[in-house]
């Protein structure tokens, strides 16, 4: 299983007995998956950097698809990979769009007024009205009025619109940037991708290099459409930015406070800078949408904490320290001085140092961690333990105490108690906000995140 991001497709990658991989997808609309599947083929077909679909049910609810592997643009963004990918983005929104049938997209095929209003709704009602901030209705639509008709002035541009182009969504393979989850594309203008890879709330893109890549793509996007009006382009673009910062605002309140997910809550502080940001660089805005101007100097990052049902925000951060030890050399001590916690004894699973290969290597390897899942002892152990432990840490931050430290033990600690060590470590950063002390005992690593 791949980790769910705000999607409700299921990701698995599946191996064969010769270790080739693919990408299974299970998505839960047939229309949704329709469109992802023509589009991928389309743009195959172009020679566009996608994954290739590989094979589809009869009824359409699954499919397979060429695996990318794992790296993200989000881990690695890096000058020349982001150029790389913000000049191929150029090609897909203008080769992408050429021959193609319209008619496939899901839910709408054009970026129209009712889809930006949706959009604008999901603002309002999922984010704006949970932070308790007073605000004139009425005013706040002449805003959505005018933003809407800024939006639409070349609604009818034959280009394809990604929509969700963002650096999670844009895999690294051999250098290059390949796209997925595309399936949400329609027609509309090449603006608003722009927007969503160079404003991504998450990624944090400085300012410097924001222009640097803006001038990278025009320059692109000048060869594939000679006749460009760079002005009339740029002078557009500010519209675009505050639109997907509205749009993305709405998601990560429905996505955080109603479905709480963590890493969306955390997302919000850099989306709410670049509310801020957008506004004061571009004084014009604050002239065309008064009330959301007025509104991006309220929503300050406290305010916002007001809407979590969390108490945590009343309370210091709690700490998780995690050890991987060795039983030889004794238990742990909690250094916090509050006692208690948790010690699991990793003994009970298959041991990979009792084979010669894996004796000089550790749970931070590659081959000991495909050993131990694919073994599958140890992730039946680690299901019982998340749940015991999200437990704990869910009643510690609504008491808002400090500090929980969870031990691993194994023989050497060094395969068994380092994997299992990890695995929680991870699984609680993406869960809750809490810090991790992650210290591997026999191993002299220390980690702090």
């Amino acid at each position: 299983m791949i980790k769910q991001q705000g999607s409700n497709r299921v990701y698995t990658r599946v191996k064969d007995a010769d270790g080739k991989t693919v990408i299974r997808v299970d998505g839960t609309n047939r229309d949704e998956n329709r469109a992802f599947i023509y589009m991928s083929r389309h743009f195959a077909a172009l020679g566009l950097p996608v994954p290739k679909v590989l094979w589809v049910s009869e009824d359409e609810m699954s499919y397979t698809q060429e695996d990318l592997g794992d790296t993200l643009l989000f881990d690695s963004i890096t000058p020349i990979l982001l150029e790389r990918a913000i000049r191929a983005l150029a090609h897909i929104q203008i080769e992408g769009a050429k021959d193609f049938d319209w008619s496939v997209c899901f839910p709408v095929p054009t970026m129209d007024e009712r889809s930006i209003r949706w959009d604008l709704n999901y603002f309002k009602y999922c984010f704006l009205k949970g932070t308790k901030i007073e605000f004139s209705e009425p005013k706040l639509e002449d805003d959505f009025d005018a933003l809407v008709q800024k939006l639409t002035a070349n609604a009818n541009i034959n280009t394809f619109l990604y929509r969700d182009c963002q650096s999670r969504n844009i895999m690294i393979k051999g250098g290059q940037p390949y796209f997925i989850d595309f399936q949400g594309g329609r027609r509309g203008p090449t603006q608003y991708d722009v927007a969503s890879l160079l404003w991504q709330a998450k990624a944090n893109i400085a300012p410097a290099l924001r222009e640097q890549m803006i001038d990278a793509y025009l320059d692109e996007l000048k060869r594939l459409q000679p006749d460009l009006d760079e002005h009339e382009w740029r002078t557009a673009l500010p519209h675009f930015v505050l639109f997907r910062t509205l749009q993305v605002l709405g998601a990560y309140g429905y996505r955080g406070y109603f479905e709480r997910k963590q890493h969306f809550l955390e997302s919000i502080p850099n989306a709410l800078r670049n509310l801020k940001e957008i506004f004061t660089q571009n004084p014009i805005l604050q002239q065309e949408y008064p009330t959301l101007f007025l509104l991006s100097n309220q929503l300050s990052i406290p305010t916002v904490d007001r809407r979590s049902t969390d108490s945590q925000s009343q309370h210091e951060a709690l700490v998780v320290t995690i050890y991987s030890f060795s039983f030889k050399r004794g238990i742990p001590v909690d250094e916090s001085g509050n006692g208690g916690g948790y010690v699991f004894d990793c003994r009970s699973t298959h041991n990979p140092g009792k084979y010669e290969e894996y004796k000089h290597l550790t749970g931070l390897d590659q081959p000991v961690i495909d050993f131990l899942e694919q073994d599958g002892e140890i992730l039946t152990f680690l299901e019982s333990v998340d749940k015991l432990i999200d437990h704990h840490v869910e009643r510690f931050l609504e008491r808002g105490f400090t500090h929980l430290q969870v031990s691993f033990g194994c023989t050497g600690g060094q395969h068994r108690s380092v994997y299992c060590a990890e695995h929680l470590a991870k699984h609680l950063k993406e869960k809750y906000d809490v810090q991790i002390e992650l210290n591997h005992r026999e191993r002299g690593v220390v980690k702090t995140f």
